[in-house]
């Protein structure tokens, strides 16, 4: 079945950290962290909706000029989404900035977050028809957002089905998947036009094929104790792909605690322990520019065995 979206590292694993999701439909994009921009396009920048930074430190934050300049002009808004102390001292804080204003902060309201804090375990950040975003906070000295791409459930229309109902393409479509999301019984109608009107189950039955969406998580700057664990687990469970840092090697693991960073081999423990199909570690520390191939060893060997 056709995908929804495709996700593709944004730097090499030794660059700074990022993660693009691009839609295979319609001109709009993600962004997980705005480190160095530069492989990316104009053209792709300008169709990113939404940015999600898991915090401020400049290898995840560095590229926002570039994404800004290239957003600043066009009609739609760009929404970005950081910890605490991001636009101010909450996360649930909601602020506009607008360029005719010279930028000048102003507050809109709180978030509506489900009941219980982010702190309890993911919480999601956006909801809509065909995906959400979920997140956690995680320990690395300073509050560190992990965030999950889920798309729902995958529906595509099936032409020969359609071709067999002898009904046309078209706008109602869409809400016939939006239908078989909500869970909608088969006796519904989806009206196809005012004179004219389809049983969801006939539907169901000839035109729509459904599918499991996929998952995409992605997990960066994160200290190894059983707290980040527990959390990046929740998170990543069962997860497609799962992007994680990886940045020292098993004998260095003492660095990587004092940098409250986690190794390969850690790295792959904890994805094997949240039952994801696949681990892409990236985040790779500079002093291993000629070990690439230990780092992703160490890692794949703790994912697997």
């Amino acid at each position: 079945m056709t995908r929804l979206v495709q996700c593709t590292l944004v730097n090499d694993p030794f660059s700074d950290p990022g993660l693009f999701i691009d839609f295979c439909f319609g001109r709009r994009a993600l962004l997980f962290d705005l480190g160095d921009l530069t492989p990316l396009s104009p053209r792709q920048l300008f169709r990113v909706s939404h940015a999600f930074v898991s915090h401020a430190h400049m290898d995840h934050f560095v590229g926002f000029d570039r994404l800004l300049r290239v957003c600043l002009h066009r009609t739609m808004p760009l929404h970005l989404v950081g910890p605490t102390g991001f636009a101010g001292e909450r996360f649930d804080r909601l602020c506009e900035f607008h360029a005719r204003e010279t930028f000048r902060q102003r507050e809109v309201s709180s978030v509506q977050l489900p009941p219980g804090t982010l702190l309890d375990g993911p919480r999601t950040l956006l909801d809509e028809d065909e995906f959400r975003i979920d997140s956690v906070v995680l320990d690395h000295g300073t509050p560190c957002l992990a965030f999950a791409f889920e798309e729902k459930l995958r529906v595509n229309v099936w032409s020969e089905g359609l071709k067999l109902l002898r009904l046309p393409v078209g706008p109602w479509l869409s809400d016939a998947k939006q239908a078989v999301r909500r869970g909608a019984p088969d006796d519904s109608k989806i009206v196809i036009r005012h004179d004219q009107s389809i049983p969801l189950g006939a539907l169901k039955q000839h035109a729509l094929r459904t599918a499991r969406g996929q998952k995409i998580a992605y997990v960066v700057d994160a200290a190894y104790h059983e707290t980040n664990i527990n959390r990046i687990v929740a998170l990543a469970r069962g997860a497609d792909q799962l992007f994680m840092e990886a940045p020292f090697l098993e004998m260095d693991a003492e660095v990587a605690a004092q940098r409250r960073h986690l190794t390969a081999r850690q790295a792959g423990g904890i994805a094997k322990r949240a039952g994801v199909s696949r681990l892409v570690p990236f985040h790779f520390s500079a002093r291993y520019r000629d070990h690439e191939d230990r780092l992703r060893c160490e890692a794949e060997q703790a994912f697997r065995e």
